[in-house]
């Protein structure tokens, strides 16, 4: 199985594991897709450019707040949450929700799928 194959696994058994998670990608630093189960009316491209750029932004204000490293990015809005947060060195996982989501069980969940994506990069 390929590194491809065994990204898109993990971002399919999140989902499968967890109702609550509508849609899951792994994206660099630099706002490539390197993995994602989104649905097709999603614009890839765009979602990793600007979930790049949120995660940037998300980096200079906790620094300059001196609130520590960045650990997440959460957006809240009326259908539901997306969450972003760093996976292994230079991605980040993000997750799309429905609005009723347990948040702990998500990022519990997004946990384990981030040891998992570590393993396999």
């Amino acid at each position: 199985m390929s590194r491809t194959d065994t990204l898109n696994q993990i971002l399919r058994t999140l989902q499968a594991e967890t109702p609550d998670i509508e849609a899951s990608a792994l994206v660099s630093e630099d706002g490539l897709m390197i993995a994602s189960a989104l649905p097709q009316h999603i614009d890839e491209m765009r979602v990793a450019g600007m979930s790049s750029t949120l995660l940037s932004l998300g980096t200079r204000v906790s620094a300059e707040l001196a609130r520590g490293s960045l650990e997440q990015v959460l957006i809240r809005g009326e259908n539901g949450y997306a969450i972003m947060v760093a996976a292994a060195q230079g991605t980040m996982l993000i997750v799309l929700t429905t609005r009723e989501a347990k948040l702990g069980l998500i990022f519990l969940d997004m946990s384990n799928a981030v040891k998992n994506i570590k393993k396999a990069l």
